[in-house]
Order: structure tokens, then sequence, then C-alpha cells
């Protein structure tokens, strides 16, 4: 039986919901940041970068959250969360994964983390306020996209949706909330009422406001 280590409302959220999805009995393992579980001996044995979420699977030890949707997506695929291998659907599935975790979600990183990358509060105030900017133009793109559709795909829900939910979430206090679009909105409403989706909000001990 897998076993998914992550933290509530983390970049373990799109994986955690994915196995909830595909039925598979797993264990789940909610580490506590503020003990530094994720920094502990036993964790950084298997993720050596101390970041979750991780998804050990028999002899397989998996992180990064795009990777673990992937595998899971590809390793049960009769629950049709990704498009067959070699389909110009598979290709778009591939686009907006990709473009979730290396454009999206390394903006969100910026914007949660700003003493990372400069010094000072008035510096830091500055990149987070042009970091939000920019996510802005993004999810604004996702809107655009999401106009006549009823999942990013099209009418096929798929690994990808969770995973821009997820992203989304990220956004709830911020000035303009991906919930707030036009498109988005209603979008993100589908997603929520999905069964594993609500399971998922249960195990993690998450509440309003959910995006």
């Amino acid at each position: 039986m897998p076993t998914l280590y992550g933290m509530p409302s983390t970049a373990a959220m799109a994986p955690h919901i994915l196995l909830r999805e595909i039925g598979r009995p797993f264990d789940l393992v909610l580490l506590d940041r503020d003990k530094g579980e994720h920094k502990s001996a036993a964790y950084l044995a298997l993720n050596p970068h101390g970041r979750v979420p991780t998804l050990v699977d028999g002899d397989l030890v998996l992180y990064e959250s795009a990777a673990i949707c992937l595998h899971l997506a590809d390793s049960h695929p009769e629950a049709k969360l990704a498009p067959a291998v070699g389909t110009a659907e598979r290709a778009e599935f591939y686009k907006w994964l990709v473009y979730l975790t290396n454009s999206v979600q390394a903006e969100m990183l910026l914007y949660f983390y700003p003493e990372r990358h400069v010094e000072g509060a008035e510096a830091q105030a500055a990149f987070k306020a042009a970091t939000e900017a920019r996510l802005n133009g993004h999810f604004d793109g996702l809107d655009r996209a999401l106009a006549g559709r009823t999942w990013l795909l099209g009418d096929t829900y798929s690994a990808v949706d969770p995973y821009l939910f997820m992203l989304c979430r990220w956004t709830r206090f911020m000035g303009r909330p991906a919930r707030t679009l036009t498109n988005l909105g209603p979008y993100l409403a589908r997603v929520l009422e999905r069964p594993a989706v609500k399971a998922t909000f249960e195990a993690e001990g998450l509440g309003a406001p959910c995006y």
C-alpha cells in the first residue's frame, strides 16, 4: 500500500486528491511543520530536499508533486486521469501540467518566500507585489483558457485539474483570488464538488475559505 507524506494545503494536495480519485488504499502521513518533521533524519532519508510531498510506492520513492501526479495517472490507466500516450490530447495534458508546475507554481514560491531572494521589509514587499502582478497575469490566461470548457482539457477531468485547483487555492488571501475570475470561479466550484476533493479536505482538516 503506498504512503503519501505531506502537509495540509501544500503541494501534496494534488497527489492526495488523485489517490482518492483512483480509489486505491493508501496511507497518509501528515508531517508537522512546527515540529520540523519534514527536516527530520527519517524524512530526509526519503526526500533529501526536506519538502513535501513524497510518495513511497513499494520500492519506488518519488518526490515532486507533478512527477507523482504523472506516476499515479500512468500506473492507474483505469482511472482515466490522463489521455492516451502519443495523442494530441496527451500533449496538451503535458503542456498544462508543465506550465502549472514550472511557471505558476514557481511564481507562487517567490510570492510566499520573498525573504529567500531579497533583504529588507520594503524590498520584500515590492518583490511580493511584483510577483503577485505576474501571478494575476497567469490566472488571467488560465481564465481565458477555461472559457467554454468544463475542465482544463475540455470535457474530461484529468490530473491537471486538481493541480490547478491546488494552485488557485493558494491565492485565496491575495488581493485578487482566482475564484473571483469569470471562468475560474465556477470551475473551482466544480472541482470542489468532487467526492475525492471533499474527502481530501476532510482528511487534511481544511475549512473555509476552500479556495
